[in-house]
């Protein structure tokens, strides 16, 4: 494996556990049944694209993704601080529209700085970059 399909594989592994870990400390403030369904949804694709990725480096012997504790705190905080006052189901959607199209930018950086990475990690990048465009416009209607 090459370090640029290293690379690739590491920012899925980091953008669908990002995406999991926002959508575990968000579901207890969704109180809308149909966001609920929507967001436990993704979380299952995430965690199938997220095991895919950790497979194909485990495979070649690479090291994976390994959070830190303070991104960690800092994503949860952050979460909880803008659901402190309004749990709207329009604002939950606003938030996890945010967060979903700041991963597809930087899934693509990514991708544009790794050119050569081969057409697997670039075929399942590109998965994960149109599994989160079309849950943008599925969280559109929740506004």
């Amino acid at each position: 494996m090459t370090a640029q399909e290293a690379t690739v594989y590491r920012e899925i592994q980091r953008n669908t556990d990002m995406a999991m870990k926002a959508i575990r400390t968000i579901s207890d403030k969704v109180s809308d049944d149909a966001l609920s369904m929507q967001i436990s949804r993704q979380s299952i694709k995430y965690s199938e694209l997220h095991n895919e990725a950790s497979r194909q480096l485990l495979q070649a012997r690479t090291e994976g993704y390994q959070s830190s504790v303070l991104s960690d705190a800092l994503l949860r905080t952050n979460i909880h601080y803008n659901t402190m006052l309004n749990t709207s189901t329009g604002h939950i959607a606003e938030m996890m529209i945010r967060n979903t199209t700041n991963g597809i930018l930087e899934m693509e950086k990514v991708l544009r700085h790794n050119e050569n990475a081969g057409p697997k990690p670039v075929a399942l990048a590109r998965q994960l970059i149109e599994f989160e465009e079309k849950n943008v416009e599925r969280l559109k209607q929740y506004l």
